[in-house]
């Protein structure tokens, strides 16, 4: 199903120590960029990601993950992050990100999660949730 188009942007700053021998950001550096932009999304969708694992007891576990380098980042440059959510059923999540900096495209990306228990065990995304991944509220919702 598709889900509601809300995009969140956020920015970081490139640091020193990211940056490889060639002078440039380390490719594995892009996923912490993706995740911090992903929380950020959640807060603007109107939930905190931390409240969804304790109070909700639902975690988002990576199953997939990709991201394609168009250009190279370099120390202290400022690269935006666009984050939303491609893709959503009541058992996974998509994320899309767009990373630019001063307008030049540097990366895209996309994350795929299961959503799981506190067990790690499979589950359905609970219904207080669902609108906010554009998906309608489901009697199959359990936790456990």
């Amino acid at each position: 199903m598709q889900p509601r188009s809300t995009r969140s942007s956020t920015r970081v700053r490139a640091r020193y120590a990211e940056t490889d021998q060639m002078g440039v950001i380390h490719h594995a550096n892009y996923y912490v960029w993706m995740e911090v932009a992903r929380v950020d999304l959640c807060e603007t969708m109107g939930f905190r990601y931390r409240d969804m694992e304790e109070k909700a007891g639902v975690l988002l576990a990576v199953i997939e993950s990709s991201c394609r380098y168009i250009n190279a980042v370099h120390f202290d440059e400022e690269v935006v992050i666009t984050a939303w959510v491609s893709n959503a059923t009541s058992r996974t999540v998509s994320f899309a990100y767009e990373m630019s900096v001063n307008g030049r495209h540097v990366a895209t990306g996309e994350t795929r999660h299961m959503v799981l228990n506190r067990l790690l065990k499979p589950t359905h995304l609970p219904d207080q949730y669902r609108p906010l991944f554009g998906l309608p509220v489901g009697p199959e919702n359990r936790i456990g």
